[in-house]
């Protein structure tokens, strides 16, 4: 008999921000691992198109805005026990620190750190997550290890993550329940096509990767598919770096 350490089967894993980019690609390859996923995201339509593409049977889809109170408590309440939590929901704001400003700079983190942070702990104490799961962020290189013009608020709150992430992971190893961060460079999801940065910025960027590229959503989940899989059962507290060299060149 074939044992696969990286299988997902008998799992059953929640994503957030499953409606688009690295998100809906988790979900996909968590499905195609075997594990019943869960999903959820605010944009109904997009959530749907993830849903039809899940492999196997059995996969629940939850409209939810993780900053609205009561959306949060419907979500828990229509939880079932899972192995796995993947915080992947998450916003971006390009703005010069000397024009931030309070408003912008907390949407951020409600949605970057507060969101995720709080749904987890809802999570624990609700007794969802059983003994031995696995909880993952999605954190990035920009705060915990690079800077950015013009990405001070993003930075922060992806570096609050990562400090998060390592105290969770102490918390938590009594109940056999590891904490780990994805930190991935530049990606291409929608995210990062907005009107706040130019074609010839993005172009210019890529160059700077020693790969000559930007990494692809599947590729980010194959990382969180470790993490979540008993392959990884000895490692906690970590930040996993998936940046095609970018930090080495």
């Amino acid at each position: 008999m074939i044992i696969n350490p990286f299988s997902l089967e008998r799992k059953t894993i929640l994503v957030t921000g499953a409606s688009s980019g690295i998100g809906k690609a988790i979900a996909i390859e968590c499905s195609k691992m075997g594990a019943t996923v869960v999903i959820t995201g605010r944009n109904e339509q997009r959530l749907n198109e993830t849903y039809m593409q899940l492999v196997g049977n059995g996969h629940i889809k939850i409209i939810a805005d993780l900053k609205v109170e009561n959306e949060l408590v419907e979500l828990i309440n229509r939880l079932p026990e899972i192995d796995g939590l993947v915080n992947v929901a998450g916003i971006l704001k390009t703005l010069p620190f000397q024009f931030i400003n309070r408003l912008d700079l907390m949407n951020l983190f409600d949605v970057n750190f507060f969101g995720p942070v709080f749904l987890s702990q809802k999570i624990i104490k609700a007794r969802k997550l059983n003994k031995g799961s696995s909880v993952v962020f999605i954190s990035s290189i920009d705060g915990p290890m690079t800077a950015h013009i013009g990405n001070s608020m993003y930075s922060a709150s992806k570096g609050a993550i990562c400090a998060m992430v390592k105290n969770m992971a102490l918390d938590l190893a009594g109940k056999k329940i590891r904490v780990n961060c994805v930190l991935p460079g530049m990606v291409e999801t929608p995210l990062i096509f907005n009107k706040e940065i130019t074609k010839e910025q993005l172009d210019a960027d890529m160059r700077l990767y020693p790969l000559k590229r930007y990494g692809k959503p599947e590729e980010i989940a194959y990382a969180v598919i470790y993490l979540l899989s008993d392959a990884s059962n000895w490692v906690t507290g970590t930040n996993l770096l998936i940046d095609g060299g970018y930090t080495i060149s």
